[in-house]
């Protein structure tokens, strides 16, 4: 997280060369224990590129709980609604699996969904995901921890992801340290699907260059017109050098 925040400084003339945004609403969705304050290297850049940006307003992110998943749709559709356009959902860890949900509800308001290091791969069964980072959510959100929630209806709606008609955009790290690969992607149709490599830590999604550079292209290309990502410019050479030129899992 420090080596993230500390690069970018480094990397604003870069970041300033992303594609300019045409104005659409995007909505920003913190991880799980994080709040607003945890989205405003998200925020604050996606505004400048010209998006009208919002967080989802509900506080600290304790668990998926029904009351916020409701709450979420509505806003969806409020600012569908206030603005006459689709909205754009970028959700952080947890706040990944939320806009999966608020799509499922309201595909028709959503115009595409990126996700940063989130464990979209509800079922808990062998779940890599640190024991610590298990015990903090039963005793949180949930005392039966994930599995409590990977049962109900909300989450077999996730599960058919592949089946949800917007386009869906996993970014996820091999150094992670929270949320393993296999559970930060997603499979199904690939003119709809893709997953990105990025090299960070999950803690510092939010505050790495790379990801913000990918986050910015990804919202700028035309409704309607969505393609994979392509690395391009000094922040894409960098993105491949780092990464190999990954491909999608």
């Amino acid at each position: 997280m420090f080596f993230e925040i500390a690069s970018l400084p480094y990397a604003l003339p870069m970041l300033m060369q992303t594609p300019e945004g045409d104005g659409h609403p995007v909505l920003l969705l913190p991880g799980f224990m994080g709040s607003e304050g945890s989205l405003i290297a998200l925020e604050l850049f996606l505004r400048n590129r010209g998006y009208q940006v919002q967080t989802w307003g509900l506080g600290r992110n304790v668990g998926f709980r029904p009351g916020h998943a409701s709450a979420l749709e509505q806003k969806i559709r409020y600012l569908q609604h206030e603005t006459g356009r689709r909205v754009s959902l970028v959700g952080w860890s947890l706040g990944g699996v939320f806009a999966l949900y608020g799509a499922h509800q309201a595909p028709e308001c959503v115009r595409n969904v990126i996700t940063l290091g989130s464990p979209i791969s509800l079922d808990s069964s062998g779940s890599a995901v640190p024991p610590l980072l298990r015990a903090l959510y039963r005793l949180v959100a949930h005392p039966m921890g994930s599995a409590a929630h990977a049962m109900q209806p909300r989450a077999k709606t996730l599960r058919e992801g592949r089946a949800l008609p917007v386009p869906i955009s996993c970014l996820y790290s091999l150094s992670d340290g929270v949320v393993p690969p296999q559970e930060a992607t997603i499979d199904g149709d690939p003119t709809l699907r893709e997953n990105i490599r990025v090299a960070g830590s999950h803690v510092g999604l939010g505050f790495n260059p790379l990801v913000l550079q990918i986050v910015a292209d990804r919202l700028a290309q035309p409704e309607g017109q969505w393609k994979p990502y392509e690395p391009s410019g000094m922040l894409g050479m960098l993105h491949r050098a780092l990464t190999h030129e990954a491909v999608p899992i």
